[in-house]
């Protein structure tokens, strides 16, 4: 018989939302144009200096729920915002991503609601249906190609900007 603990703990696992960790199902032109439409600047300042990425966002639920999905072609410098986070607002909350249909690993970027990154989950294992888990509140994820956090100095506790959102 399943304790009441380990009962709260998979009710509580199973009414949190995942998110894909990618995006568009095609490469096709016409997705593409509509991914260059929502690029933003993304800074972390980081201890030795900012880094600007010019990402893809996720704002709504859809969008968030395929992130980077199928995605093979993310830019050296792009990477996908999600905020914000959750897509149908309210206060920040704990996030859970998987790399389900997300063949290209990633570096997830777990941001608080004051801006600053919360944690990393460096090199994502791809198509792993796992969790991975900011492990408290966040009001915004931010997803990189694999490596990259390591590659900029990107810590925890940096301050992450973005405009246009």
């Amino acid at each position: 018989m399943m304790s009441v603990k380990l009962l709260g703990a998979a009710l509580a696992a199973m009414t949190m939302p995942l998110v894909g960790g990618c995006t568009s199902e095609s490469g096709t032109a016409a997705s593409n144009a509509t991914t260059q439409d929502k690029l933003v600047a993304v800074t972390v300042q980081t201890k030795a200096g900012p880094k600007t990425f010019r990402v893809e966002t996720a704002r709504t639920r859809e969008e968030q729920d395929r992130g980077l999905m199928f995605r093979t072609d993310i830019p050296e410098d792009g990477g996908m915002i999600f905020h914000p986070y959750p897509a149908e607002g309210g206060p920040p909350r704990e996030a859970a991503f998987w790399m389900k249909n997300t063949p290209t690993s990633l570096d997830i970027i777990f941001i608080r609601e004051d801006q600053t990154i919360a944690r990393i989950a460096e090199n994502t294992i791809p198509f792993d249906e796992g969790n991975v888990r900011s492990f408290e509140p966040v009001a915004a994820v931010l997803e990189l190609k694999a490596g990259k956090a390591a590659e900029h100095g990107i810590a925890v506790g940096d301050k992450v900007s973005w405009e246009g959102l």
